[in-house]
């Protein structure tokens, strides 16, 4: 790993050495990967209790201003007129030839948008959308707001007393609350398939609320390490890793985050390889595999048929600690695509066999 000394630090960085944090390279910051219980550990501790996540390196900002939604649909295929106050969206920015430039959440506020970009492309994005802004519609960004997550399902029993109108959230709601004080803007979603609240907090008060939160019945911390493997394990992908500027919403199998109202309108970035490829098809199509036995299989690892030709690669794979067994996102070509068709896996010039399965690998445990 990279040294850490020249990189960014969120508000937390303090306390992330304090608790034992190893800290590593991410996106230009300074990041725990783990804690002293290790990744494994931690990894379990969310799905059986709670974990809570820091990721304030994540870009937070408010679309401000009338018309604000129609603005942001100029470069996303996402239904933003339609979400409603108190609600949050998943969507797909994209490049003119129909790639995928970064994934983001949106939030209605009732007067603004809350917006969270993934770090590594936060500047590129937030230059994107104000491209397009009109006269009157302003990006703020918000760099003096950190971002925790808490994670897990025993994380409404632990936050509900502090903040129930929380709790009473269904699964993407919104809302303000104070926790021991501090105004946070929670949302009850997040990138590990379990329950939990992606929380915005002032950054000079990011530390106290952390320690308020750890302080909670069955509450742990976790670093990078889990939350790559968390989100692994529900079939959730990495931005650069796995969908990226060459991968259109269709190959991602990711069509269903593009509005109902955009598809007959066919008026975002892109929409014409969209539109062709899903009147068409694709050559290859983002899928789940499990290897046979113990041995992951890592990003990058050439996918064969049978004794045959290569028909495409892994994107990100691991051992899934809640799976007792590997797992593997990748693309292959999609007359290979059916869950259940056997496959190789060239790992150290071996073959290792392989079999096309269904995603999520975990099942999601979202408060619906």
């Amino acid at each position: 790993m990279a040294e850490t000394e020249s990189l960014l630090e969120t508000p937390l960085a303090g306390l992330h050495r304090a608790l034992g944090g190893r800290m590593v390279a991410f996106a230009g910051y300074a990041m725990p990967v783990q804690y002293p219980a290790g990744i494994m550990a931690e990894h379990l501790h969310v799905r059986s209790h709670a974990g809570l996540f820091d990721v304030s390196h994540m870009g937070q900002a408010e679309l401000v201003g009338e018309g604000a939604a129609a603005a942001l649909e100029q470069v996303t295929p996402a239904d933003i007129q339609a979400l409603k106050p108190g609600r949050q969206r998943y969507g797909l920015l994209m490049t003119p030839e129909g790639g995928i430039f970064d994934d983001f959440m949106v939030a209605n506020r009732g007067d603004r948008l809350l917006l969270v970009v993934n770090a590594s492309r936060k500047h590129d994005d937030f230059a994107l959308i104000e491209s397009v802004l009109p006269t009157g519609v302003t990006l703020r960004r918000l760099p003096d707001r950190a971002l925790l997550a808490l994670q897990g399902p025993g994380a409404a029993a632990a936050i509900g007393p502090l903040a129930p109108a929380l709790t009473a959230l269904s699964f993407m709601g919104v809302a303000e609350a104070e926790i021991e004080g501090i105004p946070v803007i929670a949302s009850r979603s997040g990138y590990t398939g379990e329950d939990g609240w992606e929380i915005s907090a002032p950054a000079g008060e990011a530390e106290r609320l952390a320690k308020v939160l750890l302080a909670l019945p069955g509450v742990q911390p976790a670093g990078l390490g889990a939350r790559d493997s968390l989100r692994l394990e529900a079939g959730l992908c990495l931005y650069g890793t796995d969908i990226d500027e060459a991968t259109s919403p269709v190959e991602a199998a990711l069509t269903w985050s593009i509005g109902k109202r955009r598809r007959m309108a066919w008026d975002f970035p892109g929409a014409e390889r969209v539109r062709g490829e899903l009147a068409n098809g694709t050559a290859r199509v983002r899928v789940g595999l499990r290897p046979e036995g113990r041995q992951p299989a890592r990003g990058e690892t050439m996918i064969h048929a049978p004794g045959g030709e290569t028909i495409g690669s892994i994107t990100s794979g691991g051992f899934g600690p809640s799976l007792s067994g590997p797992m593997a996102m990748a693309y292959v070509a999609r007359s290979h695509a059916t869950d259940g068709t056997a496959i190789e896996l060239i790992v150290r010039g071996k073959p290792l066999a392989a079999r096309i399965a269904p995603m999520p690998f975990v099942p999601h445990r979202y408060a619906r």
